[in-house]
This record gives C-alpha cells, structure tokens and sequence, in this order.
C-alpha cells in the first residue's frame, strides 16, 4: 500500500527550499519525485514551466476534476539582502495537495483526477501559462485553496469561498511644458496636474452597493533642478473592484478623467493599463457542495463565513473556461501577522483540514 503523506512533514521539507516564479525547480523535482513515489502518472515541466501535473484515471467514464495548488515564494530584502522567503503559504499548499493525493491515489473509481502544481501565481504568469498548455482544456470542475491569516479566518475553521477581487496596477504619465520657477506662468508644472489627476480619479463614483478603490502608491517627478518646474510625471495607482465588470468600468472612468483633467490644464495625459488580476467566479452550487464538505470533515462548528482579501491567478482558469465549475475555499492555520509578511508563521498541523476537504469532494464525483 503506497504512503500516506502527512502535510506537516511535507510543508516542513518545503519551507526550506523557497523559490521565486519560474524559477521553482527543486520544488518541482520533489513534487513529481513524491507524485511517482505514489505510482501516479506525473508530467514536468508543463508548458515549458516549472508546472508539474499529476494524473490519476479511474476505471470507468466520468468527469475531470482539477486541484491546483500553487508552488511560488516571495522576494525580500533583509538586512540589505535579497533572499526568498515562503510568506504567503504556498509551501502548505503544494504540501495539502500533495498529501490528498497520497490519499485519493487508489480511490478515483470514474473519470479523472488532475493534480495541478503550478508555478509563478505571485506574478501572474503561471495559470496563463497552464491554460496555454492546455491543461483546462477537458477539465469540467476545478477547486483551489489558500491558508488564511488570522483576520479572516480563525485557526481550525475553513471558509468556502475566498472571495477575492479583481487587481491590476496602472501608471499614469504626464506631460507638461518646463520652465524657470521664476516664470510658472510659462509653463505646466506636471506636478500640479498630477495632483489634480489624483482628486479626480478619488472623487470617480461607480455602483454604491459594490466595493472599488483607486489610490495612488507612487509619484515621480524631478526636472534635475530644485527651481525648475517639471514637464513630466508618473503616478501608480493600485485599483481594485468587486467584479471583473466593475473593474473595466472604473478602468474606463480613470481613462477619462486622466484625459480630461491633463487637457484642462493644457497638458497631456496617459493611462498604461497592465495585465488584470479577474475577481473570483465560483459556481454557487459546487461552492455549496464545499460547505457541506466541511461540514462534513470538521463539523458545522468550524464551518467559517466567507473572506475576502488579495487576488490570486486562479481566476484566469474559469474566465478562460466559463463551463468548468469552480471553488477555492480557506483554511484557517492561524496565519500572523499576515501573509506577504517576512516574519509570516502558522500552525501547520491544521494543513490536514484542508486535505479532508479536498478528499472529500474529489469522492463525491470521481469516487
């Protein structure tokens, strides 16, 4: 009888060998070393990436079910050195998913089991990446999840929907016309109009029932000299929205504003949009199954409220493949002070609720 892994040994092995996006190559080796330790079918390098896939056939016909986890550290910089450090939990991830696949490896009795381990979420790159590979393509249920920090959700309790929002980052350049600071009259100071840029884009109002926000993060300008007024500036804005829809439309109405504030004080004015982190899109019925799931495997008691908070490049999977079914739900490990955070730590021994979870809804369809 092959192993049972136990999540905490895994995530433990893990945590010592952090890696940035795509470059995630001991991870990877000692997936797919565990995964045909298991006997399962197992393919590197997916798409030319890191990604490793896991696949496990059941006798007779059936559905496809997915499982991703993701495999990504962070960057940082302490004590003027760039390290890596596992602050946002993918090392629990890799090792929940890896642990419910020893369990389930001889239990999928129809269709199929797909074990997705994919690389480069913090950036964005990897479930682009995994979609162009075609890895979604037959795929008809996908379920995700991540360890909550202890703002959301309470250590021992899971929620079954992580409802997070659609994110991008955009920059906005400005230019003006320089001049002697003696002589502002002859000139745009690209300051001024980034600032009014700035109160424009604050005072955007979209759907009151829905939740938005814009803020600037950045600001650069400097003509070299201190008495000369500056023609040029750059801002950042950090913009997030409730709903991919809502996004396009906060999107389009900073566009206008950028536009229409630089052109009133003679300047001009341009919004760089860069790729969007989609909000969420669960399926309320399977969303449902996950619930009962939990409830299930760690009692209605622990049963948590849904949380929000972040993004997260699961959600390319269903806005590229509207029919498949999908959910990510939250396991609550007592995560503090908060993920992305360097001195990030958690109880790792609750990792094994989530992989009651993901083995009990790989049951209820393949078992």
């Amino acid at each position: 009888m092959a192993e049972i892994y136990d999540p905490q040994a895994l995530r433990r092995e893990l945590h010592e060998m952090p890696e940035l996006a795509l470059h995630e190559e001991k991870t990877a080796a000692y997936v797919a070393e565990k995964l045909e330790a298991l006997g399962i079918e197992t393919h590197r390098n997916v798409g030319g990436t890191t990604g490793v896939l896991g696949i496990i056939r059941g006798k007779e016909p059936g559905p496809v079910m997915m499982l991703r986890a993701d495999m990504d550290a962070l960057p940082f910089v302490i004590d003027g050195k760039p390290c890596c450090i596992h602050a946002c939990g993918h090392d629990g991830h890799t090792a929940m998913l890896l642990a419910a696949a020893s369990r389930l490896k001889d239990k999928v009795r129809r269709g199929t089991l797909k074990l997705l381990f994919q690389p480069a979420e913090e950036t964005l790159d990897g479930a682009p990446a995994m979609i162009k590979a075609g890895v979604i393509d037959d795929v008809d249920m996908i379920l995700g999840a991540h360890i909550r920090p202890i703002q959301d959700v309470p250590a021992g309790k899971i929620c079954p929907a992580v409802r997070h929002t659609a994110s991008t980052t955009v920059f906005v350049e400005i230019e003006g016309r320089g001049a002697h600071a003696s002589r502002p009259h002859l000139g745009v100071n690209a300051i001024d109009v980034s600032c009014a840029v700035i109160e424009g884009v604050q005072a955007i109002w979209l759907d009151p029932k829905m939740s938005w926000s814009s803020k600037a993060t950045q600001i650069h300008a400097d003509a070299g000299a201190t008495n000369t007024v500056p023609d040029k500036a750059r801002i950042t804005f950090d913009v997030r929205a409730q709903t991919n829809d809502l996004m396009d439309a906060l999107l389009k109405r900073m566009e206008e504003v950028v536009n229409g504030t630089a052109a009133a004080y003679g300047a001009k004015g341009k919004l760089i949009r860069n790729a969007v982190c989609p909000a969420c899109w669960y399926d309320d019925d399977f969303t449902a199954e996950v619930a009962d799931a939990i409830r299930q495997t760690a009692g209605e008691e622990n049963l948590a409220h849904d949380c929000g908070g972040g993004g997260e490049d699961f959600h390319f999977y269903k806005l590229h493949r509207p029919q498949m079914k999908a959910a990510y739900f939250g396991v609550g490990v007592g995560a503090t002070p908060g993920l992305h955070a360097a001195t990030m730590h958690f109880d790792d021994s609750l990792l094994k609720l989530g992989v009651n979870v993901f083995e009990n809804m790989v049951l209820r369809h393949l078992g």
